[in-house]
């Protein structure tokens, strides 16, 4: 539990160097309270943090979860061109696949401010589970292979709560078949 501590107060400290640098300046970082939320202030304050998380305006990217037979897919890229956005994303998309492969959830839950489901068992998993970053044009996703049932199971309730958390776009519910 020290650890994950530890580990969130060490990303809220390096995020505020990303927003010195263009994840938010002061223009775009006015657009996030600007932008319309239905009035829910909950997911508002998740898109402040996830853009602390990922170095870039969320209201400004889109990002996809899929659930795929196998296990998911994550998406994330900027809405127009945006070197250095887009140079933020593949950095971040890389640096998560690297700390999901040890087990470390800490930016999925300083962004939710909670536990993601699907977490636990995928940090238990992981030796079943790979992750690969790969380059898109303006961002990078995150493809996750499981090799079992319960692995892939855990991986599409993931995609599923950041589906909805989101608000994304995605594939949902692609069945396993052994």
């Amino acid at each position: 539990m020290r650890f994950r501590a530890f580990a969130v107060l060490l990303m809220v400290s390096s995020a505020a160097p990303l927003l010195a640098q263009g994840g938010a300046t002061p223009s775009n970082a006015s657009r996030l309270s600007e932008r319309p939320t239905s009035g829910d202030t909950a997911y508002s304050s998740m898109q402040k943090r996830g853009g602390m998380a990922m170095g870039v305006d969320q209201y400004t990217s889109t990002h996809r979860f899929d659930a795929l037979p196998t296990g998911g897919r994550i998406e994330l890229q900027r809405d127009s061109d945006d070197p250095k956005g887009i140079a933020a994303i593949r950095d971040h998309i890389r640096g998560i696949a690297n700390a999901l492969t040890w087990g470390n959830f800490s930016t999925p839950e300083l962004v939710h401010m909670k536990e993601v489901p699907g977490a636990k068992v995928m940090r238990e998993k992981r030796r079943v589970i790979s992750y690969r970053a790969r380059d898109l044009p303006r961002g990078a996703e995150l493809v996750i292979v499981a090799r079992d049932a319960r692995a892939i199971e855990a991986v599409h309730e993931f995609m599923a709560f950041q589906r909805e958390e989101h608000h994304a776009g995605g594939m949902e519910g692609m069945r396993h078949t052994p």
